[in-house]
């Protein structure tokens, strides 16, 4: 479904009136399928058992869950009572009045959420998505491989000498690969790295009248370099992996380098991992994400108060506390990036050796429109339109990094098309 600002609040219209009645004892919950929502589901048992209410949950792939929560949610198709969306679709959302503002008891702490990310879910003060977990970009790597093979990473190091690494430490005859990065298609999946890449190479998505500028220099020096690290040290078939695909390579001892969502530290299980802050290629701004995965609560939905009860658990101390008594979990498996009470338990700084990277991370992203990029967003633009835009130019991306298509001809494609949906847009 395209998103564009003239038809956001007819669309809402449609959607309080079309909204499914149906048990307020019961809440459907769409999900994406990452590490930290699954736990969820075993640890939400115990709110069930208190407070009577079913929770269906429904896991869906990162772009598949996009597609159909944005979907029914823009139509009042009222499909779920709680949906999973980011720092791209709360502001927006909320502005145009498809999801509830949520305000919550004084016990919640409002306070204690991270400023950067409290403030990517609201719009004009107002929070329309609680953060479940939060997110930066970091290099995540195996330092006995980068030891033995006589090489460092540093902090905010040179993509020269990342690459320089990746080659240093790549051994496919022994099953393990110098880079492992994100490629497959999606705005927030293999663009969401391309385009911090892209940032730190002094690349934008558009200029200051929101044209597209796909076809810049920094795009072509940025995805040809891309092309190049994933191409030569990465596992092959990179075009079909994103996150998950490569936690579980990471896990198998196949990736000696993944630079991705801080996240992914909770869920690493080979010995001796590193942590460094995200390569730069020489630019201030845009050298690692912010992002949260958080909930939200379509508007008309008839079971809202129920749903933000849920929420405003869900998102709180307790639930983090709960985590860290479930016999399944404990602290190493707490979801961070929220709260600034959850750094400072030392039960989660004895087990979470990546606390701290995570955490500058967060604090130095800068999502704010700037010069060099004219709207707020790091690996995204927050804009209506992005999604559409970021969809598009994600295939041709693959298929540059496939083989399918030049580098170049994979660039003119990609702004052809973001050019006729900004114009389509109007702007």
């Amino acid at each position: 479904m395209k998103l564009v600002r003239n038809t956001a609040l007819a669309l809402l219209t449609v959607g309080a009136a079309s909204a499914t009645t149906v048990s307020a004892q019961e809440l459907t919950i769409a999900i994406v399928n990452n590490g930290h929502m699954i736990n969820m589901q075993k640890v939400a048992g115990a709110y069930s058992a208190e407070t009577g209410v079913t929770l269906n949950w429904v896991s869906l792939e990162e772009g598949v869950l996009r597609e159909q929560v944005t979907s029914d949610t823009a139509t009042g198709g009222g499909q779920y009572d709680i949906i999973n969306i980011g720092m791209q679709e709360a502001p927006i959302w909320g502005a145009a009045g498809w999801i509830e503002p949520l305000d919550f008891g004084a016990e919640y702490d409002m306070d204690d959420m991270l400023p950067a990310i409290r403030n990517g879910l609201s719009h004009e003060g107002t929070l329309y998505a609680a953060p479940f977990y939060g997110e930066s970009s970091m290099v995540m790597y195996r330092k006995d491989l980068t030891d033995a093979a006589g090489v460092t990473i540093g902090d905010n190091d040179s993509w020269d000498n990342i690459k320089k690494a990746a080659a240093a430490i790549h051994n496919p005859d022994g099953g393990v690969y110098g880079a492992c990065l994100r490629g497959k298609p999606g705005w927030g999946d293999n663009m969401a790295f391309i385009t911090t890449v892209v940032n730190s190479f002094g690349g934008a998505w558009f200029d200051k009248d929101f044209k597209p500028v796909l076809n810049s220099a920094e795009w072509k020096n940025a995805i040809n370099f891309y092309v190049d690290l994933l191409g030569n040290y990465g596992p092959p078939g990179s075009e079909g992996n994103s996150f998950n695909e490569i936690l579980a390579l990471y896990n198998e001892g196949k990736c000696g380098m993944w630079i991705d969502a801080t996240i992914a530290a909770s869920f690493l299980e080979v010995d001796g991992v590193a942590y460094a802050q995200s390569p730069n290629a020489g630019n201030p701004v845009g050298a690692n994400w912010l992002w949260a995965w958080a909930m939200a609560v379509p508007a008309g939905s008839p079971n809202a108060e129920e749903a933000k009860k849920f929420i405003e658990w869900a998102t709180s101390k307790d639930y983090i506390k709960a985590v860290a008594a479930h016999p399944d979990f404990g602290w190493g498996s707490v979801p961070t990036g929220t709260r600034a009470s959850t750094y400072a338990y030392p039960e989660f700084q004895e087990v979470a050796g990546f606390a701290a990277a995570e955490m500058a991370a967060i604090e130095s992203a800068a999502p704010e429109a700037t010069d060099l990029k004219p709207y707020v967003g790091v690996q995204f633009a927050a804009i209506p339109e992005f999604p559409e835009v970021g969809s598009a130019v994600a295939q041709e991306m693959a298929a540059a990094l496939s083989g399918a298509k030049s580098v170049d001809d994979a660039l003119a494609a990609a702004q052809a098309a973001a050019e006729a949906i900004m114009s389509e847009a109007g702007y």
